[in-house]
């Protein structure tokens, strides 16, 4: 049998193109890696913003259930400074709207709102960098003359100080309104 020689210039081009390509293979393959890591980075990031949606809008209805007991809404705006704890019942009205503060973490006025099973606890896997905190401002009586309508600022946080959020509701209390349709004689 005679074997074919490969000529003195085709020599080591198959080590050459195999190596080419396991190049490619590996560049792909290192690519592909990095961004499974990048879209589990934006996930978690999603995640945690979802949670300090979540605890914001805990603030938020908690204030506004608080005005809607007894008398809380009828309860005298005044300056407001210091920080409160909600969850002794405690809350107040405060005379002016809440400017847009400097350092998000603490609102002159505002009352802390730790919702039930919510865990606190500064950079740790499950828990919330800090309690939400809601701020309360009277923006005096409604247009119709029957109730008080208030500003409800409030925020929450993720995980850690970089992620917050903040929402605002407008809440009308009605004081003193009569229900027509309740009236079984009607």
């Amino acid at each position: 049998m005679n074997a074919r020689r490969p000529s003195p210039s085709q020599r080591g081009m198959a080590l050459i193109t195999s190596l080419l390509l396991l190049l490619v293979v590996t560049i792909l393959a290192v690519s592909m890696f990095r961004s499974f890591g990048l879209e589990g980075r934006i996930a978690g990031n999603v995640r945690e913003k979802q949670r300090a949606l979540m605890a914001a809008e805990s603030a938020q209805q908690y204030a506004e259930w608080w005005l809607s007991q007894g008398a809380n809404s009828q309860a005298a705006a005044a300056p407001c400074s210091g920080t409160l704890d909600a969850n002794a019942q405690d809350g107040q009205i405060c005379k002016d709207i809440l400017a847009t503060p400097a350092n998000v973490h603490s609102w002159p006025g505002s009352t802390t709102y730790l919702p039930p099973g919510m865990t606190v606890g500064a950079n740790a896997a499950g828990k919330y960098y800090q309690a939400p905190a809601f701020h309360i401002s009277d923006l005096g009586v409604s247009a119709d003359g029957t109730g008080e309508v208030f500003q409800i600022d409030a925020m929450g946080f993720g995980a850690d100080a970089n992620t917050v959020a903040v929402v605002e509701s407008t809440f009308s209390v009605q004081q003193g309104v009569q229900c027509n349709s309740c009236n079984p004689e009607g």
